[in-house]
């Protein structure tokens, strides 16, 4: 499985932005798709969840200002963000679970200006 996310980029405090992630390869092994997110000098943190289910999970910080839909057609899981603040500057992963591998994308920069 591989993963491409994209999206990212400078947007002021306030905005909105959103982040795609594309699987490709044997994505029958996936059961679930993630965003993390690692800011400077921070440890990674998990930000989303959606299963195969649909059911979605958000980390505290973000509820009610991030959604993670998708689209099963464009083998596609985004991250739309809406009020965002300065403390959301981070580079964002996208992560798939398989049911014993983890699959990771390589980081798109979000910067959101005070």
């Amino acid at each position: 499985v591989q993963l491409q996310a994209s999206g990212g980029g400078l947007v002021p405090a306030g905005g909105s932005l959103t982040l795609s992630c594309v699987a490709s390869g044997n994505i029958g092994r996936i059961n679930a798709m993630n965003w993390y997110r690692q800011a400077p000098g921070k440890e990674r943190e998990w930000v989303a969840r959606i299963n195969n289910d649909g059911t979605t999970m958000y980390a505290e910080k973000v509820k009610g200002r991030f959604s993670i839909p998708r689209d099963g057609a464009k083998n596609a899981a985004y991250l739309q963000m809406i009020s965002l603040e300065p403390a959301d500057t981070a580079v964002y992963y996208c992560k798939a679970d398989g049911l014993r591998q983890h699959y990771w994308g390589k980081g798109t920069q979000v910067t959101v200006s005070s």
